[in-house]
């Protein structure tokens, strides 16, 4: 086992049994904050906006490394929700801890320009 110090100058030990069972790193969690960050990475190509701005990303769960992405699109025939749970995916596996991310595209509630932030409503004239 290795060790890593910690804010009052002790060491501990750092498990084996960490993400991946890698040696010598932690049993990292990802939070859903985490998660949410990783996904302002996945960009609406046509507005040039994140979904997590945009108000498109409707849900977020971790249960221990798996990660469960709930999103919408701006409307029903917006046919780019293949790329975008690709990119979910991709993003937020990227994470340590996150190894399995399921996504579900979803038409309900239907989105509206009200569930974008200050920052997108602004940038995109609302």
């Amino acid at each position: 086992m290795s060790t890593y110090g910690t804010e009052d100058g002790t060491d501990r030990e750092a498990s084996s049994a960490g993400h991946g069972g890698r040696p010598g790193t932690l049993n990292a969690m990802a939070t859903v904050d985490e998660v949410e960050e990783a996904l302002t990475n996945v960009i609406d190509p046509e507005l040039g906006l994140d979904f997590v701005e945009l108000g498109l990303i409707y849900g977020i769960e971790v249960e221990g490394t798996h990660c469960n992405v709930t999103f919408t699109l701006t409307s029903p025939g917006c046919p780019i929700g293949p790329q975008v749970a690709e990119q979910i995916e991709e993003f937020a596996t990227e994470l340590d801890g996150i190894e399995t991310v399921e996504s579900s595209l979803v038409f309900t509630p239907p989105w509206t320009p009200e569930r974008m932030s200050e920052d997108a409503k602004f940038a995109l004239g609302y």
